[in-house]
């Protein structure tokens, strides 16, 4: 295929669907799992799930940055939000995730002074334009947007821009595919492996997958025909009773990744634990930043942060573990919903939550 039309193709898309439904007969029961965002939306979107045979069930995982984010941090953002000499910067997805008892939203609705921007970079240039602020960035987000992130505080760091700061709750997403994979709740048949963080940290690290696991995955695009290539792939690998990582993304997916990328996160950042919304800590998931830059960390900021709770009724955990879905929940559609969301998975636009509200019907 050498346009992206071709990518929707109704011919195309028709053959791959007939394809998946002829090599999953007499397999059971299959449950596939995207641990993207970006997968779950397009799956809604393009009408994904109705193409399946009644066997094929497609699951969404922890794969939404701001779903994932746990409330603690959005609280400590909150808190810092209201010092006079701070100006927050964040991806706009993150403003109306609600948490303990406000939202960055509303704070700013009260007069405090936050931004939404497109990359960490232009955050950066409002620090050197405003030194007498103190510009925190809010920093989430896979493989995909950290090195974006370590650029601008290797940026400041080399340009002593001292009034720049991360706060810091970047997340690695292999812990996580380990941690699902261990869980007793999930029985999984194959993974849809993400490919924008794939482009970032490459084919071979998700080995493990298959080697210890015995699990199927395949590296997915993002348009219909690259989704649909990769169920099938899935269902190729248990017809065929084999599990491997498939690179089924070869258009922009290496087998080591992104070497330049890789180097500038590990210059940056240090792996640690973290904890992940609906899941719990889970080890050596998360960045935090080195030593050599904690002039530029704002957990070094100190300030009061309220106790964190959770909203009542709101299941955003069991969800994003897989576990359940958003029909389950008795708040959605009824008091949750896009212009009251109770949980991040229904405010990101890579929410599973938005994404039925949406799509579903």
């Amino acid at each position: 295929m050498k346009h992206i039309s071709e990518y929707y193709q109704k011919d195309i898309c028709g053959n791959l669907a007939g394809q998946i439904s002829s090599g999953a007969k007499n397999l059971g029961s299959l449950t596939f799992m995207e641990v993207c965002g970006t997968h779950t939306m397009s799956i809604f979107r393009n009408g994904i799930r109705d193409l399946m045979p009644g066997n094929i069930r497609l699951l969404s995982g922890p794969g939404c940055p701001v779903c994932v984010t746990p409330n603690r941090l959005i609280d400590q953002a909150i808190a810092l939000s209201r010092l006079p000499e701070i100006v927050i910067g964040t991806f706009g997805d993150m403003l109306r995730v609600p948490g303990s008892s406000s939202s960055l939203e509303k704070e700013r609705a009260r007069g405090a002074g936050i931004h939404t921007f497109y990359s960490p970079l232009d955050a950066l240039e409002l620090a050197k334009n405003y030194p007498q602020k103190t510009v925190v960035f809010i920093g989430i987000g896979f493989e995909t947007t950290t090195p974006t992130v370590a650029a601008a505080l290797m940026d400041a760091h080399q340009n002593r821009i001292h009034n720049f700061k991360v706060l810091a709750s970047h997340k690695l997403v292999t812990p996580a595919l380990k941690a699902l994979l261990e869980s007793p709740e999930l029985k999984l048949q194959g993974f849809l492996l993400p490919g924008h963080v794939s482009t970032i940290i490459g084919r071979k690290i998700y080995e493990f997958v298959a080697r210890d696991y015995h699990t199927p995955s395949a590296i997915a695009g993002f348009e219909p025909a690259d989704i649909l290539h990769a169920i099938l792939n899935l269902v190729e690998q248990n017809r065929d009773r084999t599990a491997r990582v498939d690179n089924c993304y070869k258009r922009s997916v290496k087998e080591d990744g992104n070497r330049i990328a890789l180097d500038l996160m590990d210059q940056v950042f240090e792996v640690c634990d973290a904890e992940w919304r609906g899941i719990g800590e889970i080890p050596a998931s998360g960045l935090r930043i080195r030593e050599e830059f904690s002039d530029h960390d704002a957990d070094g900021i100190e300030v009061f942060v309220e106790e964190t709770r959770e909203a009542d009724g709101c299941i955003c955990g069991e969800i994003l573990r897989g576990v359940k879905i958003p029909a389950d929940c008795p708040l959605f559609r009824k008091i949750c919903h896009p212009g009251n969301p109770i949980g991040p998975c229904m405010v990101s636009t890579e929410g599973t939550c938005a994404a039925y509200y949406k799509y579903s019907k």
